[in-house]
Formats: structure tokens, C-alpha cells, sequence
């Protein structure tokens, strides 16, 4: 993200990298003004908590992700090849996080989410919230290619949330050995999946 001169959107910024690149639990307040270069005064009077700091990041930065998903999952592109879009994105954002910061960052939300799903209840209904959205992304497509008779899907909801699983595990693991490798099978394992053979789109 571009750096800008308003205090606030410092603040997401730096709360976001903060959680991405390390954890929640062991970023403070302090390190989140360092970072964005803002007094802990400023912070304050834009947030009552870090909770709610982190709240509004995670809602800043899934508004922008849903930007590109927009577009990625048009009807106007075939439906299957919005999915293998999407895995493509996936992997070139690694790559890209893996330059800028040294290792696999894998998914911010799955990270955090694991981290405080047992101890921030505001956090983890927001990151559900977030996922059951995404989720619906790879349900549309799916929905549509078996109307098309590309696939054979009709629980399409089920094998959406399959298919969600199967590509965040993969990010996990990426994460987990700090290797991209990982994610070079990703359509393959996602056409076994769908029952699509290479050939398919």
C-alpha cells in the first residue's frame, strides 16, 4: 500500500503488516504508532482499543481484497477460470510478501483467526464473517459451471467450502516451511477436486 498523510489509514496500514508479518498477541500499541509514525495520543483518539484498531484493518483490508475478487469472479469470465484466477492471485501475493519481507506470509485471516478464536470473540465472529464471504466467491463459480455442465456439483455450497479448506491449507503449509513450493500444485488438487480434467476450463 502506498504510504498516505492521514493518520488513521497509517494506523490500519501498520496494524495490518504488524498481524501479517508477526501476531496479534504480541503486537501492542506501541509498536503499531512506531510503525505508522503516529503518537499513541493520535491513536487513541481514533481507536479505544487495539481490538477495535484491528476490527477496522481487518474490514479496511477486506473492502480492498473484495475490489479484485469483484472483478476475478465476474460472470464475464468462465467459471472455472475465475477460481484458477483466483489461485494464481493467491500465489503471485505470496511471492510478492515473500520479496518485500523475507519469508511465506501465507493468509492473514486464517493466521489470526487461529490465534484468537478462543480469546477475542469480536475478532474471530468478524474473521468468520469474512470467510463465509469469500467462500461465496468460489460458490457462485462453482454453481455456474455445473449449470453449464462443466462440472458435476449440485451441492455447490458443500464443495465450495471444500475447495475454500483444500486452498487455505495450502497457504498454511506454505506459511508453516516458508516454502511456495507449496502452492505450485494448487489447480491441480483443486481440478481433482472438481472432477475437471487439465484439458478443462
Amino acid at each position: 500500500m502506498g504510504r498516505t498523510s492521514d493518520a488513521k489509514e497509517r494506523l490500519i496500514e501498520a496494524m495490518i503488516e504488524l498481524i501479517w508479518t508477526g501476531s496479534y498477541g504480541t503486537t501492542s500499541v506501541d509498536h503499531i504508532c512506531e510503525k505508522a509514525g503516529v503518537k499513541k495520543g493520535s491513536f487513541y483518539h481514533f481507536f479505544e482499543s487495539k481490538t477495535a484498531c484491528a476490527l477496522t484493518a481487518i474490514e479496511y483490508s477486506w473492502a480492498e481484497h473484495r475490489k479484485q475478487l469483484d472483478q476475478t469472479f465476474s460472470p464475464v469470465n468462465a467459471p472455472l477460470d475465475r477460481i484458477w484466477k483466483c489461485f494464481a492471485d493467491f500465489q503471485q501475493e505470496q511471492r510478492e510478501m515473500q520479496e518485500k519481507h523475507g519469508r511465506v506470509l501465507g493468509c492473514p485471516i486464517h493466521s489470526l483467526g487461529a490465534e484468537v478464536s478462543t480469546i477475542d470473540d469480536k475478532l474471530r465472529d468478524k474473521l468468520q464473517e469474512i470467510l463465509s464471504q469469500f467462500i461465496r466467491y468460489y460458490e457462485s463459480a462453482i454453481r455456474d459451471a455445473h449449470y453449464q455442465g462443466i462440472i458435476e456439483a449440485p451441492d455447490a455450497p458443500a464443495l465450495a467450502r471444500i475447495l475454500f479448506a483444500y486452498g487455505e491449507g495450502l497457504l498454511l503449509h506454505a506459511r508453516m516451511w516458508n516454502d511456495l513450493s507449496h502452492l505450485d500444485e494448487m489447480e491441480a488438487g483443486a481440478r481433482r477436486i472438481l472432477g475437471v480434467p487439465d484439458s478443462e476450463s
